[in-house]
Formats: structure tokens, sequence, C-alpha cells
């Protein structure tokens, strides 16, 4: 499993996450070194989505993320017609698939995965963001049900 997070005017690096990832992992290896760093770098408007994963909504991480000063979107569970993320992930399947031959092992698939990652222009991204107001309007449109995106 890799994590990956992005915004507008940045993304982070993939992290390849080993193992079950519990909210205190979730905290010391993601959020500390990757989120609020990038969150940072942002500005103080900067807002982190999350899918509401176990992990990520854990009562550590909850209490980190106050310290820290995280403003956290409201979101429901069980979204991924409305998460930009969740496009990114088919986005970078379909670049290693296209860009790379099956690979030799779990190093060289994260090793391309990276570069895929690093590889998505900024403007697909910015798109996906952008696009939430129309995933929304869609998706209450459908009354929570399937929508084109």
């Amino acid at each position: 499993m890799v994590w990956g997070g992005i915004s507008t005017r940045l993304w982070t690096p993939l992290y390849h996450v080993v193992g079950n990832l519990t909210g205190v992992r979730y905290q010391n290896e993601i959020m500390q070194p990757l989120v609020v760093p990038a969150l940072q770098a942002i500005g103080p408007r900067a807002i982190r989505q999350d899918d509401n994963a176990p992990p990520h909504c854990s009562a550590a991480v909850n209490t980190f993320i106050q310290q820290a000063r995280v403003n956290r979107m409201l979101w429901p569970a069980n979204s991924p017609d409305l998460n930009p993320i969740e496009h990114m992930w088919d986005e970078l399947c379909r670049r290693v698939q296209q860009h790379h031959p099956p690979p030799a092992n779990l190093g060289q698939l994260l090793q391309w995965l990276q570069q895929e990652w690093n590889g998505v222009p900024r403007a697909f991204i910015c798109n996906l963001i952008h696009s939430m107001r129309q995933r929304r309007v869609g998706c209450l449109a459908h009354n929570g049900g399937h929508t084109r995106y």
C-alpha cells in the first residue's frame, strides 16, 4: 500500500506503508513528516481531507491534528466519487501500466509508482481538485448514487 497527498500547489512523495497502518503509525510516519509540512507550505488556509479510514480519524490522530492546528474538512465516509485522490490513484495505475512492463519485484514497482507520481502534470491534479464542486452537485443530483465522476 502507498499513501500520497495532493493539492493544487504541491504534492507529497509517495509513502510505502509496510504492514498494518494504525492511527499511531499514521501520525508518526505520515502526518508529522509529510502532511503537516505540506500544509504549512501551502499556508494557513490549507485544509486536509481524508476518507475517514480508521487510522485517519483515530483518537491519537485527532489529538495530534488539534495540537498541530491542522484544518480538517468534514467529509462523509465512503464517498470515493467525491475524493480527488481516488482519481489520482486511477491515473497513477494507468501511467504505470502504459509506461512500464509488469514489475519484477516490489522495489521496482515502488520505483515506478514514485516516478509516475512525480510525472503527473500539475494541471491534471488542479483539474481534479477544482472539479470538487461539480462532483458534489452530481452526487447530490443522484441522491448519493453513482455519478459520471
